[in-house]
C-alpha cells in the first residue's frame, strides 16, 4: 500500500540537515509523497529505508514514451483516479490500425486521410498520435513493405503489431530511429519479443488474457531488463475490459501494486462505426493510455478527440482566450461591437455565429477568469465595472466611431450601469449565441 507523508517521514533520518534542498525532513517527506522529488535527493537514507520507500519514491504508473522529438507520445505517470482530485496529465494517445492485407493504394490513401485529420477547437490544435501496422498477412515481406511505406509517408509515431519474432526484428531495423511501440501478439513468443525490445531500447506491449497473466508477463519482462511496458488485455467484452482497466488503475494508485503500475493499451473491436466510437470513448474515459481504432473518417475521429480534450482539460484552470479585441471579418469604424467573456467555449461559440452572419464585427472578450457569461456575472467577474475598464484598456474607442456595444441578453441588467460608467450606448443582444446572426443582420 502507498505510504502517507508521515509514514515516509518516520523512515527518514530526521536530522533536518537540508542536504536534500528542503528545510526539514518532514517537508521532504511530503514532497516525496506527492511525487515532486525522488528519494535519491536524500544522501543519508538507509538501505532498509530505501527498500521500504521504493513505492513512494517512484511514480505509481510508470512513465513510458513512444517515438522521439516533439511529437513523441508520453503515457503513464498519472496520480489520481478521478480528474476532480487533481487532474490527468498525459492525454490518451489515439492511434489508427492499418493491416498489411490492405493494398498499397489503399494504404497510401489511408495515410493521406490520416495526415489530414487535424482540427482546431477552442483555440487548441487536436489530432491523433500514432499509426499501428498489423501483420495480418503473416507475410514478412509484405509487412516490411507496408512499414517502409508508412514510415516515409507520415510524421506520426509508429506501433508494430506482430506474432513472428523474426518479422518483428526485421521491421524494427527499418524504423528503430522512430522508437516504435513493439506489440507482442503471441504470448508464446514473449521471450523473443523481450529480447528485441531490450536490444533496441523500445517500449513493449504485452498481450495478456487477463490481469493475472499481465502480472506474470510484467514480472518476466522486468527481470529481463525491460522497463517500458504497456498492458494489453485481449479477452472479454468491452464491459469486462473497462472493469479490468479500472481495477489495474486502482491497484496501482490506491494499493501500490507495482506489477500493475503501467500504461494500458486498448484495441477497439466493435464492428460498426457508432459502436466502435462508443467503445473508444469508454476506453479514453476509463484509463486507457493508448487506444487504437479501425475507423479513419472525420466524423468518427473528431468526437473522439473532442472527448479526450475535455477529459484532460485541467478542471481547476478553465481554457481561456486572451482578454482583448478580436476582429471577425473585414471590420470598419462602423462595425458592431459584441461583448462577452474570455471563456474559450463562450468566445468561439460567439465568434462562430458572428462569422456565419457575414457581418464584420468586433468581439470584446473581457477577463472573467475563464468563466462563462452567467457564471462570471454571478461571481461578480463580469460586471459593468469590468466591461467599462476593458473598453478603456483596449482602446476600442479609437477603432470605432459609434460608441455602441452589444451585451449578452442574459446580463441585460448591466445595461444602465454600464452606460453610466463607460459613456457608451448599450444595446441588449440575444440570450443565446444562435440568435446572433439574425440580430446582426437587423441591427441598426
Amino acid at each position: 500500500m502507498a505510504l502517507s507523508g508521515l509514514d515516509i517521514y518516520k523512515l527518514l533520518p530526521k536530522t533536518n540537515c537540508k542536504d536534500c534542498g528542503f528545510a526539514t525532513c518532514l517537508a521532504f517527506a511530503m514532497a516525496l509523497n506527492q511525487k515532486k522529488v525522488s528519494l535519491d535527493k536524500c544522501p543519508h537514507v538507509t538501505a532498509e529505508a530505501k527498500a521500504a520507500l521504493e513505492s513512494a519514491s517512484q511514480p505509481p504508473i510508470k512513465p513510458v514514451t513512444i517515438g522521439t522529438g516533439a511529437r513523441s507520445l508520453e503515457m503513464g505517470n498519472e496520480t489520481v483516479m478521478y480528474r476532480h482530485e487533481q487532474k490527468f496529465y498525459h492525454p490518451t494517445g489515439i492511434g489508427f490500425l492499418i493491416e498489411d492485407t490492405e493494398s498499397d493504394m489503399a494504404v497510401t490513401d489511408a495515410i493521406a486521410n490520416i495526415n489530414a485529420l487535424k482540427f482546431e477547437r477552442v483555440g487548441q490544435a487536436i489530432s491523433a498520435d500514432l499509426v499501428c501496422i498489423k501483420n495480418s498477412s503473416a507475410d514478412s515481406a509484405i509487412f516490411l513493405n507496408h512499414v517502409k511505406k508508412i514510415l516515409s509517408s507520415t510524421a506520426l509515431n509508429l506501433a508494430l503489431s506482430v506474432r513472428d519474432p523474426k518479422t518483428a526484428s526485421d521491421a524494427v531495423k527499418v524504423c528503430k530511429e522512430k522508437r516504435p511501440l513493439l506489440i507482442c501478439e503471441d504470448p508464446g513468443a514473449l521471450d523473443a519479443f523481450i529480447n528485441i525490445a531490450k536490444g533496441n531500447g523500445l517500449p513493449l506491449a504485452l498481450a495478456c488474457h487477463d490481469i493475472d497473466e499481465a502480472v506474470r508477463f510484467i514480472d518476466k519482462a522486468k527481470k529481463s531488463g525491460v522497463e517500458d511496458l504497456l498492458i494489453n488485455i485481449t479477452s472479454g467484452r468491452v464491459s469486462d475490459r473497462i472493469q479490468a482497466y479500472t481495477f489495474i488503475r486502482r491497484m496501482a494508485l490506491k494499493k501500490g501494486v507495482r506489477a500493475l503500475g503501467y500504461p494500458i493499451l486498448a484495441f477497439t473491436a466493435s464492428g460498426t462505426p457508432d459502436m466502435e466510437l462508443a467503445e473508444a470513448v469508454s476506453y479514453v474515459d476509463k484509463y486507457a493510455a493508448l487506444v487504437i481504432v479501425k475507423n479513419r473518417t472525420k466524423e468518427f475521429i473528431l468526437p473522439l478527440l473532442v472527448t479526450r480534450q475535455d477529459i484532460y482539460q485541467d478542471p481547476q484552470k478553465p481554457v481561456q482566450v486572451d482578454p482583448k479585441i478580436y476582429e471577425i471579418g473585414k471590420v470598419t469604424a462602423d462595425s458592431p461591437v459584441l461583448v462577452t467573456t474570455n471563456f474559450s467555449i463562450t468566445y468561439f461559440t460567439v465568434a462562430g455565429e458572428v462569422e456565419s452572419s457575414k457581418v464584420p464585427s468586433y468581439i470584446l472578450a473581457c477577463d472573467a477568469e475563464g468563466m462563462s457569461v452567467l457564471t462570471a456575472w454571478a461571481a461578480d467577474k463580469f460586471t459593468a465595472k469590468t466591461i467599462s475598464e476593458t473598453l478603456t484598456r483596449t482602446g476600442l474607442a479609437e477603432k470605432v466611431k459609434h460608441k455602441k456595444v452589444i451585451i449578452p441578453g442574459y446580463v441585460s441588467v448591466l445595461s444602465g450601469e454600464l452606460e453610466d460608467m463607460s459613456g457608451w450606448k448599450v444595446a441588449v443582444g440575444p440570450k443565446e449565441a444562435s440568435g446572433i446572426p439574425n440580430y446582426l443582420r437587423n441591427v441598426k
